[in-house]
């Protein structure tokens, strides 16, 4: 059989990759009889599959040798397919298909090859790889403890020979484990290929290969007695965060422009997820054709594996770089392609706000594509107009910079909650049970850091009072304006990613003894006007009290602090190796002052009374690093004074 004449594209392919993909499976003459491959009733023969698999003389696989051989049987396979009802294949095949855990896929993607549309069947290979790693996954949990995260080792596992048996498991490695093979799943949600240089006839191959799993699968239960489950699809959800682009974005503008650019298929697909697949494939394509064929991770990196300058963000701009790390990278961001791409996602509840925000970027990047006339015309349309704007304003919501910002101002408004608790019946009968003398050592301390910080917030309006306080209102203006600041977040150098990890920790601690105060204030405070504690507990409670009103303005005094270091974070690569180490250490210290007051502060231990001497030494300690001018946001300030 003859390669199909398709119409020209340029490929993002290798030349060896090219000639593995769209002629090598070509190059066999023999006609194969469909009837040795799959039986009468949908039985899929594997031996006669595994027979056409090539070795070298050391017994390792001999990848182009097998897709050489393996070429007129695909063809054969596809052409099968074809001559099948909707029916027929429903009869013959859904029943092994089952195994995915999701049959209704393969009844489309039976739909898309007799619809002979490239973009269709590629889009449909997409998703039947994804979904094969999944269920792949799940049977390898069967015998295995912990699931391999890359397919390849997956593909490898002694796990699934165990179940498929190795010269299965080899087959599997020609069509999708290795890079020397077809690598069909890699070459598709990395963007190399275009949808015409995917052959169909490897597409129906996977289908029977997928169908042929469920058998093998089904003897193996049999014969075990062991029950099959699904591990539970990854819910994308919080992601409200990253709603950019309004509901009503796409007009007949919009279509236009996708119709322009060959996208019509992608556009027209029946489906929100078919959409995000098709167009996060698309995405990788686009910016791998300008990048020189970036490959894989390398896309949204700053240096190439040649060490060369990644000219992507230059191209893109640092707004579009930041969505894209956003949306596929950072870890605590969807990573929408590296979970579709391994199965993770239940497709049948995608969000379709995800995908609405997935095709306007698609939109604006194409615009960096079509030719003049038509962006002209484009430029002038107000939706167009808007989606420009919002791309060009984008600012990361995902990077560690920006949830260490979240969890701040979140923290604030905890602790800005305690006042409201301690309610009007103050118990002020009770006698003055400790010695304040280290409480008010504190809030000495507490005033002279304060004021040495406030001298460090840019054009603040508000001044301290004579007692080195701001007034609990303005708390949130102040770290609100702090954490406005814009603050470089593209390609951050290590040195500023491990300060901003230390101060995450820090703020989640505060978070964490917030959320401990406020527990027992509720239950005590209730307990308390109920005249339900005994002795011992009214001593407690009094003990919290006095307590709380110390770790209020402490706990404001680090989140001043997280946030001006945050702001002038920076900085931190200027600082000489020992002193970065030094500062670190500092952090670190914080950290473990904060872990020790999460302990103190529990239901468990309620040492309330501790966390005095406690607080004393950690003030301590801030006071004498800061006399030695070793902040960030000090010496920042020093920067600019020179």
């Amino acid at each position: 059989m003859e390669p199909l004449t398709v119409e020209p594209v340029t490929t993002c392919l290798s030349p060896s990759v090219h000639d593995m993909i769209c002629k090598l499976g070509f190059e066999g003459r023999d006609d194969c009889d469909i009837s040795s491959i799959v039986a009468q009733h949908g039985e899929v023969c594997w031996r006669k599959i595994t027979g056409y698999v090539s070795y070298h003389s050391d017994q390792s696989l001999d990848y182009r040798g097998t897709v050489k051989m393996l070429g007129p049987v695909c063809a054969a396979v596809h052409s099968h397919l074809l001559t099948l009802t909707e029916v027929q294949f429903e009869v013959g095949y859904t029943p092994w298909l089952q195994w995915t855990n999701f049959p209704e896929l393969f009844a489309e993607i039976f739909d898309d090859l007799k619809s002979l549309q490239s973009p269709a069947i590629s889009l449909g290979l997409m998703k039947l790889t994804s979904c094969l790693e999944r269920a792949l996954g799940d049977v390898f949990l069967l015998v295995g403890k912990e699931c391999p995260f890359l397919l390849r080792d997956l593909l490898a596992s002694k796990e699934l020979a165990q179940v498929f048996g190795q010269s299965v498991m080899n087959v599997l490695k020609v069509f999708l484990g290795s890079p020397r093979g077809l690598n069909l799943r890699n070459i598709l949600w990395h963007g190399f290929v275009s949808p015409q240089e995917i052959p169909p006839k490897y597409c129906s191959m996977m289908v029977l290969l997928t169908a042929g799993l469920g058998q093998l699968l089904e003897n193996y239960l049999q014969q075990t007695k062991l029950t099959f489950t699904h591990r539970s699809a990854v819910t994308l959800t919080n992601f409200e965060d990253l709603i950019v682009f309004p509901v009503g974005w796409c007009d007949c503008a919009g279509t236009r422009l996708f119709c322009r650019c060959n996208l019509r298929d992608a556009f027209g697909i029946r489906r929100s997820d078919d959409k995000v697949h098709f167009h996060i494939r698309n995405h990788v394509t686009l910016l791998g054709n300008c990048s020189d064929h970036v490959q894989g991770t390398q896309i949204l990196a700053k240096h190439l594996n040649d060490g060369k300058i990644n000219q992507l963000p230059l191209f893109l701009g640092e707004p579009a770089m930041e969505f894209l790390w956003d949306f596929l990278n950072h870890q605590e961001g969807p990573r929408i392609r590296d979970r579709l791409s391994h199965g993770e996602i239940n497709l049948r509840d995608f969000p379709k706000e995800v995908t609405n925000q997935l095709l306007a970027f698609s939109l604006v990047l194409l615009l960096r594509f079509v030719d003049e006339d038509l962006l002209l015309v484009l430029q002038v349309k107000a939706e167009i107009k808007l989606l420009i704007g919002l791309t060009e304003g984008y600012v990361s919501r995902c990077h560690p910079v920006s949830q260490l910002k979240k969890q701040v101002l979140r923290c604030e408004e905890s602790i800005g909650a305690w006042p409201l608790l301690l309610g009007p019946e103050e118990p002020v009968q009770e006698p003055r049970l400790v010695d304040n003398s280290e409480t008010n050592a504190c809030h000495s301390l507490i005033t002279k850091i304060m004021c040495e910080l406030h001298q460090h917030v840019p054009e603040s309006p508000h001044t301290l009072s004579k007692a080195g306080k701001l007034p609990a209102e303005r708390w949130p203006q102040v770290l609100g304006r702090l954490c406005s600041t814009p603050i470089p977040t593209l390609f951050c150098p290590r040195a500023v990613l491990e300060v901003v990890a230390v101060l995450r920790r820090i703020s989640a601690q505060c978070q964490q003894v917030s959320s401990q105060v406020i527990l027992s204030l509720e239950l005590r405070h209730r307990k308390w006007v109920e005249r339900t504690l005994r002795s011992r507990q009214r001593q407690n409670y009094l003990r919290m009290l006095s307590s709380v009103r110390l770790l209020s303005p402490m706990l404001s005094l680090i989140l001043l602090l997280i946030t001006l270091e945050l702001v002038n974070v920076h900085v931190v690569g200027g600082k000489p190796a020992c002193e970065s180490q030094q500062y670190l250490k500092f952090l670190k210290w914080i950290l473990q002052y904060t872990e020790n007051l999460v302990a103190y502060t529990s239901c468990e231990k309620n040492k309330w009374h501790e966390t005095v001497s406690l607080t004393y030494t950690a003030l301590s300690k801030i006071w004498t690093f800061s006399e030695k001018k070793q902040m960030l946001t000090q010496l920042a300030k020093k920067s600019t004074n020179i």
